[in-house]
């Protein structure tokens, strides 16, 4: 009997514990599904389905004629949903009667593949009902267009399976053309996976307008890993506004090719190169190229901005000093000591010797270090500040303010500067222990040729949405005069002399313009090595044509260690002078007093140019009389000597710009991209000028403009 209790007992303990464990998991039951059941529902459906940002269009950068500096090209990754219901109908009838068809057209379009291995391909995907199968990824806007029109594919999406998604490509149609101002809009994916944007320039000063609002796209989730969008469940995205840029293509290019044909001749390790338009400020062209390890040079870095010892640049700061202060006239001597004077314990030197007795017209136009620094240390030595107040009523100790981000501060010493010394003052006055950056140079130089007028440089004119302006930027006087009318008056005398009487006179002999400006040498510290490696600086700023200005410009070259040439006339000067020289020939102007080139006539009154066979062909056939000095030659033009076509060889040679005057459309455009050259044209007929100077050296991928009549 106590055994039967004992059983009865533990049978009821069991018994009681299955009830309460049952009663426990059907109450959580109830309070999960009662309770907690809109939060787990969410889960599910967070995991069945989640929200995707779709980037928006990134506006487009402008130059100032509209022509497409930076813009966002579509590609395409498609995508193929084999369970897909369209698809499958009555067996997946409509998928076997169109696959033979599709893998011929895709086969054309793709031909890494063959019409049996897409045909293998798509079955197999077809076979084990895959959801979301990657059919090709990044094709164009242009390869999409032509994949819509395919069998099966033009469908539709419901019937067909075909998915496609878009994303945009970053492209800069110009290249290396003003490449690091443009800037940069790359992704990349950080140390923690996730997608990052890098940008410079424009594209990072003006992110906030470029890259617009994105929108939301809803996934549903169809297998393990895999989701794929839901239809009519999108947010679209606002599309960024597009920036108009005050940079000219023509001139951009040409400062380009003229800083870079200087660079490589001179191995140069970097430089840069700024026009900008005197009554506005507007910067219509800013070159940045820096060498790589190749030899080759790449816009990397901005320049422009950046600080560094001007060197005798600066002396036009100096100038300005004394004379506004009525110390010194023109016509005063100065004892230049024959190229070297000790002050303070140090020794200043003169480049070259220029004797002992000069006026100090003469030593500025001869960039004597011995002159300004006497003249300064005379007139300034017991009040240094009056000196340095001049300097910072020129903005010299503040930014430009420019439409770029990286702009560095400069270093303006004062008396109270902890690195103040009693050479501090001698050596400022020629450009030593001073930071500016060539842009700040480029301000004073542009106020002087703008009748006093400083103006602030700026690279954006307007933001547009949807090509309605939103925000435009106008010219903007930021130091209405910098000095007095007689001041100025004697300072461009100055500079029109550095030209025609001193260090510039080889430079500009012959030229059908005037020109104002200055040269700048100066030696630069190698980090610890300091100046043992005797790298030189190499500048010149200044304004053209000198009696009406147009364009203000400066140029700043580093040299390479113990380079044998490296004098701002030498090195800077040549850049500045094909700036000058091809601005002068675009923009001659009879009604402003401007001399015009005046061309030797000669019997060249017609000039064709082309295909040498093809010239012989047309001669031929027009049953014309011609002399053939071209001989075999693959290229040749035709003239008239004594009435008569005479066919001449026009030599073409590797990494030189052949001459294309004469050419037409076709045959230029054949020429120079099979030497891999971007070709911008405007016009039609025959080619009258182009960018870059034949007889120029020119690299891969370089951009060439042709004007056609």
């Amino acid at each position: 009997m106590e055994v039967k209790k004992d059983i009865l007992w533990r049978v009821y303990l069991c018994f009681l514990g299955i009830v309460v464990f049952s009663v426990v998991i059907l109450g959580r039951a109830v309070y999960i599904q009662q309770v907690q059941g809109a939060y787990w529902r969410e889960q599910a459906k967070d995991q069945q389905q989640k929200f995707v940002e779709i980037d928006a269009q990134r506006g487009t950068i402008y130059s100032e004629d509209g022509r497409m500096l930076s813009t966002s090209t579509p590609y395409f990754d498609i995508y193929i949903d084999f369970a897909a219901d369209g698809l499958r109908q009555k067996n997946g009838a409509r998928f076997e009667n169109n696959l033979d068809s599709l893998c011929i057209g895709l086969a054309a379009m793709f031909p890494d593949k063959s019409k049996a291995s897409w045909r293998r391909e798509l079955k197999n995907g077809y076979q084990k009902k895959n959801r979301y199968y990657l059919l090709k990824k990044n094709i164009t806007f242009q390869q999409y267009k032509q994949l819509r029109s395919l069998p099966l594919v033009r469908l539709g999406k419901d019937k067909s399976g075909f998915i496609a998604e878009v994303k945009d490509k970053r492209l800069n149609p110009f290249g290396l053309l003003a490449n690091r101002t443009i800037g940069l809009s790359r992704e990349y994916i950080d140390s923690g996976g996730n997608m990052r944007s890098m940008n410079v320039g424009l594209e990072k000063t003006y992110d906030d307008q470029l890259r617009g609002e994105s929108g939301k796209r809803l996934m549903r989730k169809i297998a393990a890993g895999v989701f794929v969008p839901v239809d009519g469940s999108e947010i679209e995205p606002q599309n960024g506004k597009d920036i108009i840029t005050t940079l000219d293509v023509n001139i951009q290019d040409i400062a380009e090719n003229a800083l870079l044909n200087v660079l490589t001749a001179n191995e140069c390790e970097y430089g840069t190169c700024i026009v900008m338009e005197v009554t506005t400020g507007k910067i219509k062209a800013i070159a940045n190229l820096s060498r790589r390890s190749d030899g080759s040079y790449w816009e990397s870095f901005n320049y422009a901005i950046q600080a560094s010892e001007p060197g005798s640049t600066f002396k036009l700061a100096t100038m300005l000093s004394l004379l506004e202060d009525q110390l010194v006239t023109l016509q005063q001597h100065v004892n230049l000591e024959g190229g070297s004077w000790n002050v303070n314990g140090r020794t200043v030197y003169d480049t070259e010797d220029h004797g002992t007795d000069a006026t100090v017209k003469q030593a500025f136009e001869h960039s004597s270090n011995v002159g300004m620094a006497k003249l300064t240390m005379t007139y300034y030595a017991k009040n240094p500040t009056r000196f340095i107040n001049h300097i910072k009523k020129l903005r010299f100790d503040q930014t430009t303010g420019i439409d770029l981000l990286g702009e560095t501060k400069p270093v303006i010493k004062t008396p109270k500067s902890r690195s103040w010394s009693a050479t501090s003052l001698p050596w400022m006055s020629f450009g030593y222990e001073v930071m500016v950056s060539p842009l700040q140079t480029l301000m004073l130089y542009n106020a002087i040729a703008n009748g006093g007028k400083m103006m602030k440089p700026y690279l954006v004119n307007a933001v547009q949405e949807n090509g309605v302006a939103i925000q435009q930027n106008q010219p903007q006087v930021v130091e209405e005069s910098v000095c007095s009318a007689k001041t100025l008056k004697l300072l461009r005398e100055c500079l029109e002399g550095v030209c025609t009487e001193g260090t510039g006179t080889e430079l500009f002999k012959g030229a059908p313009y005037t020109v104002a400006g200055k040269t700048g040498t100066a030696l630069m510290a190698n980090g610890d090595r300091g100046y043992k490696d005797h790298i030189y600086q190499s500048s010149f700023a200044g304004y053209f044509p000198a009696d009406h200005p147009q364009y203000s410009c400066i140029v700043v070259i580093r040299n390479k260690p113990f380079a044998p040439v490296y004098y701002g006339a030498k090195i800077a000067g040549p850049v500045f002078k094909e700036i000058a020289d091809k601005l002068y020939a675009l923009n001659a102007d009879q009604s402003r007093g401007l001399k015009q080139l005046v061309l030797k006539k000669d019997s060249s009154y017609y000039l064709y140019a082309g295909a040498t066979e093809d010239i012989k062909e047309v001669l031929e056939k027009m049953k014309m009389k011609y002399r053939d000095s071209a001989k075999a030659d693959e290229w040749g033009h035709v003239y008239a000597v004594n009435h008569q076509p005479v066919i001449n060889n026009r030599k073409v040679t590797k990494n030189i710009m052949p001459e294309m005057r004469g050419m037409g459309l076709k045959d230029a455009l054949f020429l120079l991209e099979n030497r891999q050259m971007k070709v911008v044209f405007r016009g039609r007929g025959k080619v009258t000028s182009q960018s870059i100077e034949a007889g120029s050296y020119v690299s891969n991928h370089q951009t060439v403009v042709l004007e056609l009549n």
